[in-house]
């Protein structure tokens, strides 16, 4: 049974104003000589021409974000967070524009494009609430209480180059930039070609709302042509992206010594444990593996069912799955949308096909949609894979999952481990206390407990990211700004210098010394 769609309104629906896309166009760093056409992968017809940034108008793009830097940062924070506290209400009035960009770049379906919003309106609003607290010098305890006085500083790295990916462009675009803006950085971003609309509208937006115009930089290009002047003049870098790219990037950086952030790929485990309830757990991997076609790093690719209830759950998953709605229109009726890219659409094609010719079952899905639209994919659920298939390890990035039977918890929590990544996880259960003991033992950066990846990932008070080669750093939590400074402890010495007063010699002074200690240690004062 192929999966149900959900008509289009028609051609004029899947085009922007030009007028829209002039303005935007107007914000890419680039002396204007050559344009890229991007097209909008619901039809393969052309959505905006914009132009490409070179390797001079990369350089010129960090000369000017430097001096728009230096100002910035030397403003107040209470001041710099004023921008990002009016963008909330500003993309709650624009909402429909750029929830029509962002599907129409990528071709996710409106309930997905609606989870980018949410991302950045509430990050966004998040960090502008808190940076003053976190960016705050700090009194920290001193070698001698009362004698030595320190604090704490955070200044700003100084120009951050940001690589956002395709796949949420507008989330994992502004929701990173603005904890680095409000840290006193400048930002080079280098959003994907094929996805940079949403980031650009994002910039106008905030260029309106007060924003420096040059402390925002977003350059257009292909990485061949611009990646090493992006990443050689930057004073840190944030990537988000495949593990290969996260490697090479650490790889140029490492001789000067520069920090960055990382968040990788994942081969994401969800544990269906025996006392799950069925409906609400199959509702909830729908969710948990096909939102935006299964192109989310911290989606679920693999699901472990218990045998006792394999024969229960793993049913109602199909129904479910092979009824779901696909479509192309600019409303919230269809459940998944299109691919991005066609090679996502021939990596997925290769793996079902892979697996299916090397005994793998196919329960839902297994083949392109092209009646839908040139990139679209059924929902895929398969059985019977095993070690040797592609599909087993290597990221798919699709809508294509392996399901497997599991016998008992030791087994569950080593083959969820038995991977190179560690960047999410879903357990589901009735009982949250075996849950959280269970969650606590699979090597993952985030774990959900009865939801797929959204509780632990917009819980923004809380570090996301991933372990092994899922990636280095955090985003959200104090971590997600922080790491956008360098960190300075200044201490200032009183009444008494670190060596012994003149009257004093150094085998008494070393005896004051040790017994001040198992004083300070019976006061609890370290």
């Amino acid at each position: 049974m192929a999966s149900p769609t959900v008509p289009a309104k028609g051609v004029a629906e899947h085009e922007l104003p030009q007028s829209l896309i002039d303005r935007l166009a107007s914000h890419v760093a680039s002396g204007g000589a050559e344009t890229v056409t991007i097209p909008t992968p619901f039809t393969g017809e052309p959505l905006a021409a914009v132009p490409l940034s070179g390797a001079d108008d990369v350089g010129a793009a960090y000369e000017r974000a430097r001096e728009a830097q230096r100002v910035w940062a030397a403003l107040p924070v209470s001041e710099r967070v004023k921008p990002f506290l009016r963008l909330s209400d500003a993309l709650v009035e624009r909402r429909e524009e750029i929830l029509d960009i962002i599907q129409l770049e990528t071709g996710k379906a409106r309930r997905h494009a609606m989870e980018e919003f949410l991302d950045v309106a509430l990050c966004s609003l998040y960090y502008a609430r808190r940076a003053g607290k976190l960016l705050k010098p700090q009194r920290r305890q001193g070698m001698m209480p009362g004698l030595t006085r320190v604090r704490e500083l955070r200044h700003p790295k100084g120009v951050v180059a940001l690589i956002a990916p395709w796949n949420y462009p507008f989330a994992l675009g502004a929701s990173d930039i603005a904890p680095a803006l409000m840290a006193g950085n400048a930002v080079i971003h280098k959003p994907d070609t094929q996805t940079c609309l949403s980031s650009l509208w994002v910039l106008d937006l905030l260029v309106d709302l007060g924003l420096p115009r040059d402390l925002w930089q977003i350059v257009v290009g292909d990485p061949g042509e611009i990646g090493d002047m992006l990443i050689d003049n930057a004073d840190y870098v944030s990537f988000t992206g495949s593990t290969r790219g996260g490697k090479a990037i650490a790889e140029r950086v490492a001789p000067r010594l520069v920090s960055y952030s990382l968040e990788l790929g994942g081969k994401n485990p969800m544990i269906v444990m025996p006392d799950a309830d069925v409906e609400r757990t199959a509702r909830g991997a729908v969710r948990a593996c096909f939102t935006n076609a299964g192109q989310l790093c911290i989606s679920i690719e693999r699901m472990y069912v218990h045998e006792d209830i394999y024969d229960r759950f793993v049913p109602r998953l199909v129904e479910l799955v092979k009824g779901m709605k696909l479509g192309t229109g600019l409303d919230f009726e269809a459940e998944m949308g299109s691919l991005t890219y066609q090679r996502q659409l021939d990596a997925v094609t290769r793996h079902v096909d892979q697996a299916v010719k090397e005994g793998a079952t196919v329960l839902a899905g297994g083949k392109a949609r092209p009646d839908v639209g040139p990139l679209f994919y059924e929902p895929t659920l398969l059985a019977d894979v095993t070690g040797d298939m592609d599909l087993c390890a290597s990221e798919t990035f699709g809508p294509v999952v392996a399901v497997y039977k599991y016998r008992d918890e030791d087994e569950v929590i080593a083959r969820a481990n038995d991977t190179p990544y560690g960047l999410n996880a879903s357990v589901w259960t009735k009982n949250p206390a075996r849950a959280r003991r269970v969650a606590a033992r699979i090597k993952a950066g985030t774990v959900n407990i009865n939801d797929g990846y959204g509780a632990a990932y917009a819980s923004y008070d809380s570090p996301m990211g991933g372990m092994k080669q899922s990636g280095v750093g955090r985003r959200h939590g104090s971590e997600g700004l922080l790491k956008f400074t360098e960190v300075q402890t200044i201490a200032s010495q009183h009444l008494m210098d670190l060596e012994p007063p003149g009257s004093i010699g150094y085998d008494r002074f070393a005896d004051v010394m040790a017994t001040g200690i198992k004083l300070m240690k019976k006061l609890r004062i370290k």
